[in-house]
């Protein structure tokens, strides 16, 4: 069980989270959607202590995150950010092999563990074909994936995930959302900040939407992903149909909201 209670933090004079509480059903795949701005990011980077609340605690396992070494949180959860940095003449194959690195000891180098969970994070995220070349020469998409390998291979009980269709094209953010559900029902705890609201509602088991720094709702994408809840976080007017292959929600904006959305996008 991840967990946060009470959880504030400020950048600055502007309190970006407003003493959320939240519960991340273990073995669930955990969606954090809403308006740019609200936290998203800052909530899931709290929770894998990248960041430190000011107020409040996270706990996983029932035991404050701030009990554990760096060392056995990287063993417990792995975080792959929204930006990240491509370290200079690295190929993808070393890059895969940095997230086995809270495996290791001075006394336990590479083993034949960490090949395999190597080995099994290639296959998943589709790289073999990318796995003698630079970071350098990869397309945005290409490197994404790359990034995606790294954190499967760190093999953790509990996935993080920021913007993780982040450069992938239709076909291959299908793919990885598909894979995040797979993992799902290998008992992995998933929580991630999607942008798509549609692929939140059809993937995630739990949506959790935040406003301004505070929790508007939180449960099953039935339950959340209402017209009223759209309005109030995204000012967004839409209808909810559901789909009639899977059976859940959908989410069409209606038209004039469609058009201030867009206008929105030339403005920003």
């Amino acid at each position: 069980m991840l967990e946060a209670s009470g959880v504030k933090l400020s950048y600055g004079e502007q309190q970006v989270l407003k003493g959320v509480t939240l519960e991340v059903p273990q073995g669930a795949f955990t969606a954090l959607i809403g308006a740019n701005g609200c936290g998203k990011t800052t909530l899931l980077n709290v929770l894998a202590r990248m960041l430190r609340p000011e107020a409040g605690e996270v706990r996983l396992a029932g035991q404050p995150v701030t009990h554990f070494s760096r060392r056995e949180l990287a063993q417990r959860m792995a975080l792959l950010p929204q930006r990240t940095t491509s370290p200079a003449g690295m190929s993808v194959r070393e890059l895969v092999m940095q997230g086995r690195f809270p495996w290791q000891s001075w006394w336990q180098q590479w083993s034949p563990a960490d090949q395999q969970a190597c080995d099994q994070a290639i296959a998943l995220a589709g790289i073999e074909p990318l796995l003698d070349r630079s970071l350098a020469t990869l397309s945005g998409g290409q490197l994404q994936r790359c990034w995606i390998a790294m954190t499967l291979a760190q093999d953790t009980p509990v996935i993080l995930l920021d913007e993780p269709t982040t450069f992938l094209d239709i076909a291959h953010q299908v793919t990885l959302l598909e894979l995040l559900v797979s993992l799902r029902e290998q008992g992995k705890t998933i929580v991630a900040v999607l942008h798509d609201l549609n692929q939140a509602a059809r993937y995630a088991d739990h949506l959790v939407m935040l406003r301004d720094g505070q929790l508007q709702a939180e449960g099953p994408p039935r339950e959340v992903f209402t017209a009223a809840n759209l309005k109030a976080v995204f000012d967004l007017d839409a209808h909810i149909i559901t789909d009639p292959h899977t059976g859940v929600p959908l989410c069409v904006p209606a038209a004039e909201s469609a058009v201030r959305a867009s206008a929105l996008r030339v403005a920003q």
